[in-house]
């Protein structure tokens, strides 16, 4: 009998290691990290001047166009955008937790009807503080937060319409896509200070118009829409060797975001808090 277990077990074909899907859960839970961190940020630096009345003091930490006197309607629709930055980071990262999906499909759910709300929001609100307020140093800049917008609403309504026809799979690829591109915000900071580690600020504008400024200014959405692509098409139907390359990708994306939250949190918000 010890011999037929031992003949079975070395018969059954041994079981790959998912290299594509470890790296994906390191390079997400790095993104967590330096969300969480950005959301550390938002509520002890604007919640609290927000909410004790001390609007002037969004202009503590150097900001394009925060508090302006006089400015009640660009104040209250900044107010909006920064408080809501919080709830659609925390619900995004929520959002993308497999055993939530599986053993809380309601608070899935739900929070994504929130998600989708709070990014459409924010698009929204966004292009009017950019093109209606002046929020913006340079031109390139204004574009892609432009082209940003425009992602997030598309891949919002896409995303929204496969779960409404029980289409899961395509769901899951549109909310993937959605939450690279409503992160953009977020991937822009992690992306100066990552280049600023490596380069000492190679490129970067003091008006946020150098070579450096106008790469970022679209990559902060359409390089990490990229990477998501690869990571959906490898992990549906890529070769072996495709999938090993994609999850070094991943890694080094993580290390990456690792430095950028890093530096993030010690020279852009830390310091004001």
């Amino acid at each position: 009998m010890a011999a037929t277990d031992a003949s079975i077990t070395a018969a059954r074909p041994a079981r790959r290691t998912d290299w594509l899907g470890r790296a994906a859960t390191f390079c997400y839970l790095t993104i967590a990290a330096g969300q969480l961190l950005f959301v550390a940020f938002i509520l002890l630096y604007y919640y609290t001047r927000t909410l004790s009345g001390n609007f002037a003091g969004w202009n503590d930490k150097p900001i394009i166009t925060g508090y302006v006197a006089g400015d009640t309607a660009g104040n209250i629709f900044f107010a909006v955008h920064v408080l809501m930055a919080a709830a659609i980071t925390f619900g995004g990262l929520i959002q993308l937790v497999p055993a939530i999906r599986t053993y809380s499909p309601a608070l899935h759910r739900w929070n994504g009807r929130l998600y989708v709300v709070s990014a459409l929001t924010l698009a929204l609100g966004g292009l009017w503080m950019t093109w209606g307020r002046g929020t913006w140093l340079a031109l390139g800049g204004a574009i892609g937060i432009t082209l940003d917008a425009i992602l997030i609403v598309g891949f919002a309504a896409l995303a929204w319409q496969a779960a409404r026809h029980r289409q899961f799979v395509d769901h899951r690829r549109w909310a993937i896509r959605l939450f690279a591109v409503a992160s953009a915000v977020w991937f822009m900071r992690v992306g100066y200070m990552a280049w600023g580690l490596a380069t000492g600020g190679a490129g970067i504008g003091e008006a946020m118009d150098g070579p450096f400024d106008l790469f970022l200014a679209f990559a902060n959405s359409l390089l990490p829409l990229a990477i998501a692509e690869l990571y959906l098409r490898t992990g549906a139907s890529g070769t072996p060797a495709a999938r090993k390359g994609v999850a070094a990708l991943l890694v080094v994306c993580g290390v990456i975001i690792l430095a950028g939250s890093g530096g993030a949190w010690m020279m852009m918000w830390g310091p004001y808090i």
